[in-house]
């Protein structure tokens, strides 16, 4: 079965403990950020499908990688979320915008 995707360090052993022969390559640069771009639109959509909390694990573990590539450490991206949130707030009061007249 072809996948052609990104997946989890560990996935490649656990496919072979399972009795099954994983190929795969080590991709270049700009195919790393192409696919990394993909996983997240992958993890969000299973988070559509299935609301579940292992799904955002995958989300914020994606997230996580892509802030690292672009060389954004965690405690930097955290403190720009909350500048962010301190100018616009954050979505907890369910604000619906209907139109701007």
């Amino acid at each position: 079965m072809k996948h052609n995707k990104l997946v989890r360090d560990k996935i490649p052993e656990i496919i072979f403990k399972a009795g099954q022969t994983p190929a795969t390559h080590i991709a270049t640069k700009k195919e790393y950020w192409e696919k990394l771009k993909q996983k997240l639109q992958e993890e969000v959509d299973e988070f559509f499908e299935s609301e579940s909390k292992g799904e955002l694990v995958d989300i914020l573990e994606v997230v996580y990688t892509l802030a690292d590539y672009k060389q954004v450490n965690r405690q930097s991206l955290e403190s720009l979320r909350l500048k962010t949130a301190q100018k616009k707030g954050g979505y907890k009061k369910k604000i619906i915008l209907d139109e701007i007249k």
